[in-house]
């Protein structure tokens, strides 16, 4: 049988927007309250309490009506005034891109570029900034998902804390899949969301911000005010006394709140390890019917997203189109310069449980065989088998 292009598929294995959890969903379907009823203002006090506790911040976070795209363009446009100089630590796709943004707020950026294979040297940071001590500002993606790797973000914090500079820190697709927290890399503006690892939808920023990030914000006259870029008009919205810039995304709040609940009952340490043991099988697994991961080594490979090389003579396209065609499985691409040269398979939130691993080494070896190449999928399956039963 085939799987119509239009038809839902039957497992979404991407690395993001992922499957919400059923509670989440659940949640969503709340009645949507009056933002100025005070039984809402409670709320959104409680769960903005609750992001705090599980960001492990010693003040409150903000929350950003808009997916986790708009608090970086927002921190760019808040934190970087022309005077700064900022070194964007650019290791793929989304760490290149927040260059873009740098520059449009300060003409001057320098950059570390790595092959997006690779993660970004500390001592590559080390160096640049005793070379420009005029470094005011650095940005850095923590997970880089178009490539499936990790930067060292607690060691280029430190660095950049020693410094003196503010750290931007892109952790949208790798907060509540392993141990990352803003102050943990001393991040002055950290940006994350609940539409990955916390298996919610898309249409929420998370951020933390450092007081010294506020003071910053607050001393910079162009910092967005009144505007859907403005961090600084809602410093103080999750007091239940205090107003809403605007009308604030009630429903998304709704399933936040679950989300949260479900993570912190769960506990944070089990759920970064159902992401690690769900990697680990999947590169097993990948290795194991004769293909190779896209990152370097090992331990730059992000337990969120397992980047696979695609083989010689493969349609990286067509191979995708087979898995959901063939099996109802759908996978994500490159972007960018990884586009056509690699396959992103998602482990986040509710997909983060070892079965999944499975799932997705028999549908991509099967895809692979029907495009013509020898991928041992039974191979691959034995491996990740292997490693699911070693951690049991």
């Amino acid at each position: 049988m085939r799987y119509a292009e239009n038809a839902d598929p039957v497992i979404t294995l991407t690395s993001g927007p992922v499957n919400a959890y059923p509670d989440v969903l659940r949640a969503l379907g709340r009645t949507v309250l009056y933002d100025y009823d005070p039984a809402f203002q409670l709320f959104y006090e409680k769960v903005v309490e609750k992001a705090q506790k599980a960001m492990w911040l010693s003040n409150r976070p903000v929350i950003l009506h808009g997916e986790p795209v708009l608090g970086l363009e927002a921190a760019a446009a808040s934190l970087i005034t022309p005077g700064d100089t900022v070194l964007n630590l650019a290791s793929g796709v989304y760490g290149k891109g927040f260059g873009y943004w740098a520059k449009r707020y300060s003409p001057n950026l320098l950059e570390i570029e790595t092959a997006y294979n690779e993660a970004i040297d500390p001592q590559a940071v080390r160096d640049m900034l005793a070379k420009h001590p005029e470094i005011t500002v650095v940005s850095v993606c923590h997970h880089d998902t178009p490539s499936g790797t990790i930067n060292p973000i607690d060691e280029i914090g430190a660095l950049v804390a020693a410094h003196g500079a503010y750290l931007i820190v892109d952790a949208v697709s790798s907060f509540g899949g392993m141990k990352t927290h803003p102050e943990e890399c001393q991040a002055d503006i950290y940006v994350t969301g609940p539409n990955k690892c916390l298996g919610a939808p898309p249409g929420l920023t998370m951020m933390g911000v450092s007081q010294r990030a506020w003071d910053k914000m607050k001393a910079n006259p162009a910092a967005p005010r009144a505007s859907m870029l403005s961090i600084l008009d809602w410093e103080q919205a999750w007091s239940a006394k205090e107003p809403f810039p605007f009308t604030p995304s009630v429903a998304e709040m709704n399933g936040l709140d679950m989300a949260l609940d479900l993570y912190l009952a769960e506990g944070p340490e089990k759920v970064w390890a159902r992401h690690a043991l769900t990697a680990k099988a999947t590169r097993a697994g990948i290795r194991g019917m004769g293909v190779d991961i896209w990152p370097a080594r090992d331990e730059i490979a992000s337990p969120t997203t397992t980047a696979v090389r695609i083989p010689d003579g493969i349609d990286e396209a067509a191979l995708r189109a087979e898995a959901r065609g063939r099996y109802g499985v759908v996978f994500s691409s490159g972007r960018s310069e990884t586009l056509g040269k690699l396959t992103r398979i998602g482990h986040m939130g509710p997909t983060a449980q070892p079965i999944y691993a499975i799932a997705a080494l028999a549908a991509f070896g099967g895809a692979l065989k029907a495009l013509g190449f020898k991928a041992d999928t039974a191979a691959g399956i034995a491996a990740a088998m292997t490693e699911i039963n070693r951690d049991n």
